[in-house]
């Protein structure tokens, strides 16, 4: 697993489609697409991840850290069921202080490492066909 480094990177992936979302979190995706220039983003065919965790959602640094932490050594274990492409982990929403009054305690990691065993689980199911709609044709 790859892990996404440039801004260019970033905004790539969270062009894409959000494929995934938790209470906390949204997971984008983009395909990777090696053909398209002569200097393209994603320099290898692999499964590739960033996480966002702005500081509206966390004021913390060693709040941030420790999401962060957590968001990428959840992916590494889930990583081989993921597709081969760009992935973005972005918290969407805070955590309350009031519940989680330690920055890193084993309360709030257990939380963010469920909520995103259950992000990661979503996004590796594949999507389900769209039925198709009931066709009114009636023949004469």
């Amino acid at each position: 697993m790859q892990r996404l480094k440039s801004r260019a990177q970033f905004q790539a992936v969270l062009a894409g489609a959000t494929v995934a979302r938790t209470a906390h979190f949204a997971l984008h995706r983009c395909a990777l697409d090696l053909a398209s220039s002569a200097q393209p983003l994603f320099a290898s065919d692999d499964v590739w991840l960033g996480a966002m965790v702005p500081k509206r959602w966390a004021r913390r640094a060693v709040t941030r850290n420790a999401i962060k932490r957590q968001i990428y050594s959840v992916s590494a274990a889930v990583g081989g069921a993921l597709p081969r492409a760009a992935h973005v982990v972005r918290l969407r929403a805070g955590f309350d202080r009031k519940e989680f009054v330690s920055a890193t305690s084993d309360k709030l990691k257990g939380a963010v490492r469920a909520e995103l065993q259950q992000l990661l689980e979503r996004a590796a199911r594949p999507a389900r066909p769209s039925s198709p709609a009931p066709s009114s044709s009636s023949s004469p």
